[in-house]
């Protein structure tokens, strides 16, 4: 993997670059669908292609669990296994086990938790066997085991959580056998000090099976990119937002940035203004799926009562098909009966709408008008 800053805005932090791998380049800033059972929900992988999605995002922890990481393997990879060939980026299974609490326990090891799918059958999840995991899986970009916190958490759990992750991601590097690309994952709670501390020793991991004198003044031998994790966990905006600028500042600039998790249209926005280069949630296909749909001037509550009859499109600046063809009164009828076509076309457009806002994002960035950019976006979501 290769990553190229093209530009950087003169008036705000916002970034324009590329990613090349061997299954295709990724114009950054990107967002990335999440498919994380080997699907993104709702939709064909042609579907995605034609909205123009140029990477996915699949997980560790439910492809482990079902159907296992070894089948996939053994039917030709994830790509091949979903009819998906450009690039796959696999989180490492840190959140989900978070979401685990009442389950699972972290030691040094690793993460053991009980499978909410197998009748409670007891696993444990370790930097190797996550980086493992991944390699059967095949994916273009994988993501080191981390824990990742609660909120709000004490200095002292952050501290603790801080040194178990710091260990895990040297010994995801360590147990690497490819060329495959690997991010370091940030973490640290809301604590400034301790995100800085992090940040300072993440750079510092190397791959100690290479030569010492190889990694003099080079950057190549560590993480290919680093992640911020452990945000939108239930803190306030205004602290996510304090958070992702207190680490773009002390991010090297020579790598790619993913802010892990995070969100929403005016999320995506302001952290990109803040200097981050990748994006992923699921807000955009599980919202479709309960008729919240994001439009170009706010978000529209398709189950409300006034769009009945309403003969409007769900975004009048859009082409997606979904646009193109239905209105809000048949798609809020959809919706009400609980139709499968419901989720098909309102995924298809809420994932068009982050992508295409991704694109005049990156064309703001090149034409160095992104707090114009900013300004008129802001202004037309309150026209709805």
């Amino acid at each position: 993997m290769k990553f190229e800053l093209l530009k950087t805005a003169s008036d705000s932090k916002a970034r324009l670059g590329k990613i090349t791998t061997s299954r295709g380049t990724i114009r950054t800033p990107i967002f990335m669908p999440v498919g994380t059972q080997a699907t993104v929900k709702a939709m064909t992988s042609e579907e995605l292609k034609n909205i123009g999605a140029e990477i996915i995002l699949g997980n560790t922890y439910h492809l482990f669990l079902k159907p296992g990481h070894e089948t996939i393997q053994k039917l030709g990879g994830l790509h091949k296994f979903m009819n998906w060939d450009r690039p796959i980026l696999t989180d490492s299974g840190g959140y989900q086990i978070f979401s685990l609490s009442q389950t699972r326990k972290i030691t040094e090891e690793g993460a053991h938790f009980q499978s909410p799918i197998d009748g409670g059958a007891p696993h444990m999840l370790t930097p190797e066997l996550a980086i493992q995991i991944q390699e059967a899986l095949d994916s273009d970009i994988m993501m080191v085991l981390d824990e990742c916190l609660p909120y709000p958490s004490t200095k002292s759990e952050a501290k603790k959580s801080m040194e178990i992750s710091l260990k895990w991601a040297a010994r995801s590097l360590q147990a690497k056998t490819n060329a495959r690309a690997l991010f370091g994952i940030v973490q640290g709670g809301m604590y400034p000090h301790l995100r800085k501390e992090y940040i300072d020793h993440l750079l510092t991991i190397h791959d100690s099976r290479l030569p010492a004198d190889s990694l003099a003044g080079s950057t190549n031998h560590g993480f290919d990119g680093l992640a911020i994790g452990g945000l939108s966990v239930g803190e306030p905006i205004t602290q996510m937002m304090e958070m992702t600028d207190f680490c773009t500042e002390h991010l090297p600039k020579e790598k790619p940035r993913y802010l892990m998790g995070v969100g929403m249209p005016e999320n995506l926005v302001e952290c990109i203004d803040r200097g981050i280069d990748m994006f992923d949630c699921i807000l955009p296909t599980r919202n479709a799926r309960h008729g919240t749909i994001f439009t170009s001037k706010g978000t529209l509550h398709l189950r409300n009562e006034p769009y009945k009859e309403d003969p409007k499109p769900l975004d009048e600046n859009c082409n997606c098909y979904a646009c193109k063809n239905y209105s809000r009164a048949y798609l809020r009828h959809l919706t009400q009966a609980k139709e499968i076509l419901s989720a098909r076309l309102c995924t298809l457009h809420n994932l068009h709408y982050y992508l295409s806002l991704i694109g005049e994002i990156r064309l703001a960035i090149e034409q160095d008008r992104y707090s114009e950019f900013k300004k008129e976006f802001y202004k037309k979501q309150e026209t709805l």
